[in-house]
């Protein structure tokens, strides 16, 4: 009796669960993955591309951008210029993982294996996600989102509504709190937390707006710089909470859904700082599980064949001198370098004892990568494990580009020294805080107009795009009601750079 679990590209549900318990055998009891409960669906190709439209996420509301996307994506896929993901994968508990029904057999293994096994193992066991996401909540506060919205177009307008998640979603990257808070909010609870938010703001009076007087020309109660800022509780870099708090224009409902978007934005947080390792690691897993699927008789050699296509595709890395050249690829990158950690644990060399003296030659590779990807990010993983054979295979080199040199120049090659600067570059490249600019709010002024005042320390030069930060500007005035300013700052010497203002435009209505 043949030991496959499948033959030829055609499949059906009893074939896709018995492949599941095989690969749920090897992945837990061979690899040591930890996993939340797997939801697998099955989705059509045009459902895979609403859910790239929604960002990837169900039961999300509805807004014009996602259309947009939709229409966009879908018109490249019918002309053939771009394919789409084998998968979905939703940091939930349960886990779901949508993958597509055109797909063949091979590659459904291949798509359960990556997320279904890697990207769930990676979600629960990492400690950004561990500290900032409600895995087992974040579909009940979807569905609570989808219907508030809805409620909300029903009771104040389509136009209204849209207009305040326009201006929430152009922050959503200024929507998050970079450091710990007190407690990781249950996000099923959210609802009834709406209903105590709204009554409480009904019963109380803000002291700070009761000193401020409605028509210019009539000037508040003055208050210290210091007693202000610690009123407001500034300065404040989530520009979201801050606006959904102390807004003095915004109703309830407005102020929820910023709220809305805020934990959306925060939810995508720790997924942006680990892009690198989540897919490094589902790459690792699925390729460790296919392999071992082959060696035991489960899946035949085309079968191998197949994936072996698919995954080379997936780990594609150009040269940098290739036209479709567009930065290190994630996958491959990820990939190399989890490998690499395994055969410096089994077969280490003496320039692997000499960088990582930790774990060469401790024989369990597969526990070292269980122990990497719970404790570190992108840039302390790259720090810490990128090794020059690494560099050397995937011919890494670090280049000069000065504006006021009129050629480039190789800085950093593979020597001693190279290494390790360019290991210092890549992991600063993977560092948000020096990927988004650090923008802040830093006063109100109660003394005069109410104007919101924003910094941007600026790094190495780096200014905003003046028409994008003018019109981002826009939507900030817009939920604060008032005139928004923006000063850039120079981080060296706090000199003022630029400057950037916009006046608020007309709200929604009631």
């Amino acid at each position: 009796m043949s030991a496959l679990l499948f033959e030829g590209a055609d499949w059906d549900y009893d074939t896709l669960w018995r492949t599941y318990d095989v690969i749920d055998t090897i992945a837990t009891t061979e690899l040591g993955l930890d996993i939340y409960p797997n939801q697998i669906e099955v989705i059509t190709a045009e459902q895979m591309l609403d859910a790239y439209s929604s960002i990837g996420m169900p039961l999300m509301y509805k807004h014009w951008s996602f259309g947009k996307h939709f229409a966009r994506d879908d018109s490249l896929y019918r002309q053939g210029l771009r394919g789409l993901a084998y998968e979905i994968v939703i940091n939930s508990s349960p886990c779901v993982s949508y993958i597509m029904e055109e797909n063949s057999m091979t590659l459904q293994a291949v798509v359960i294996a990556h997320a279904a096994f890697g990207h769930n193992h990676f979600f629960k066991n990492n400690n950004l996600f561990r500290q900032w996401t409600d895995a087992r909540g974040i579909l009940d506060y979807l569905d609570f989102a989808k219907s508030y919205v809805a409620r909300c177009e029903d009771r104040h307008g389509h136009d209204a509504v849209e207009r305040t998640l326009d201006a929430a979603h152009a922050l959503m990257d200024h929507g998050v709190h970079r450091t710990p808070r007190p407690k990781n909010p249950d996000l099923r609870q959210e609802e009834r937390r709406e209903w105590e938010r709204r009554d409480y703001q009904q019963r109380i009076y803000n002291d700070l707006w009761r000193t401020i007087p409605d028509r210019p020309g009539i000037p508040p109660k003055s208050k210290a710089v210091n007693e202000r800022k610690t009123l407001l509780e500034l300065p404040e870099e989530n520009i979201l909470y801050f606006l959904e708090k102390k807004s003095p224009r915004l109703k309830q409902w407005q102020r929820e859904l910023l709220r809305i978007v805020r934990h959306i934005a925060q939810y995508f947080y720790p997924q942006k700082q680990t892009k690198l390792m989540n897919e490094g690691c589902a790459t690792a897993v699925h390729y460790a599980i296919m392999t071992r699927l082959s060696e035991r008789g489960f899946i035949s050699d085309g079968a191998m064949l197949e994936f072996l296509r698919s995954h080379t595709g997936v780990t594609f890395q150009p040269d940098f001198d290739d036209p479709r050249f567009s930065g290190l690829n994630p996958y491959s990158f990820g990939f190399n370098i989890m490998r690499d950690i395994c055969r410096i644990a089994d077969s280490p060399t003496d320039e692997d004892r000499e960088w990582f003296p930790g774990f060469a030659g401790c024989g369990d590779g597969w526990a070292v990568l269980r122990e990497a990807w719970s404790a570190f990010r992108d840039e302390s993983f790259i720090l810490q494990f990128l090794s020059p054979h690494v560099i050397r295979k995937m011919r890494l080199f670090q280049v000069c580009d000065d504006a006021d040199q009129p050629t480039l120049r190789v800085d950093h090659i593979h020597d001693e020294r190279g290494y390790r600067a360019i290991r210092q570059a890549l992991a600063r490249q993977h560092d948000l805080a020096h990927l988004e600019p650090d923008i802040q709010i830093v006063d109100v002024d109660l003394a005069g107009d109410r104007r919101l005042i924003l910094h941007h320390r600026v790094l190495n030069g780096q200014l905003l795009e003046p028409v994008s930060a003018r019109a981002v500007l826009r939507h900030i005035a817009a939920l604060w009601g008032y005139e928004a300013v923006l000063l850039e700052i120079s981080a060296a010497n706090d000199a003022i750079l630029r400057e950037h203002s916009a006046h608020a435009p007309p709200l929604a209505a009631d």
